[in-house]
């Protein structure tokens, strides 16, 4: 020991202990010791339990999606394969549209009869997509397909009472 400091190795090493010496009881499960006034921050730092006013935390999505791990590279779902087409049914649709709305059209001077023509036509196609398998909505094309040609045999059916009922007819022999 050198002198200046008695009863400090100036190695940095501690003296001589009793190992049968009892020994300061270890923190139960890592858990640092309590001071008795509460833990203070360091000076010029900001309480962690509660923000000042005027001070806001950024906004977490509580619902959000949840963050990768440092090193993980994002996935992406089916990544390098092909993935499936949906189903085009919009042709049904719009021969289903085309078809109930040619019925009523057919008293609007005579739109009944092209407008029921564009849903059968459409209906016809769209029965096409559906037997190849691209559509998933025959009810829509059937019914398209029949209340396209149920205007249209309406409205030929009206034409043909009109021209009737402007000839005239003999009422004297």
């Amino acid at each position: 020991m050198q002198p200046g400091n008695p009863g400090q190795d100036p190695y940095g090493q501690q003296p001589n202990q009793d190992p049968t010496a009892p020994q300061p009881p270890a923190a139960p499960y890592g858990q640092q010791p309590q001071s008795p006034y509460g833990q203070q921050p360091p000076y010029g730092q900001q309480p962690t339990s509660g923000q000042p006013y005027g001070q806001q935390q950024p906004y977490q999505d509580p619902y959000g999606q949840q963050q990768q791990p440092y090193g993980g590279a994002p996935t992406y779902p089916n990544a390098g394969y092909p993935q499936a087409q949906g189903q085009n049914n919009t042709l049904g649709l719009v021969s289903m549209i085309l078809g109930i709305a040619s019925i009523p059209l057919v008293c609007c001077l005579y739109l009944g009869i092209p407008v029921g023509i564009a849903g059968v036509v459409t209906g016809y196609l769209a029965k096409q997509k559906v037997a190849q398998g691209q559509a998933s909505n025959a009810g829509q094309a059937k019914a398209g397909l029949i209340c396209g040609a149920v205007g249209v045999g309406l409205g030929i059916l009206l034409l043909i009472l009109s021209i009737v009922a402007q000839v005239n007819l003999p009422t004297q022999p």
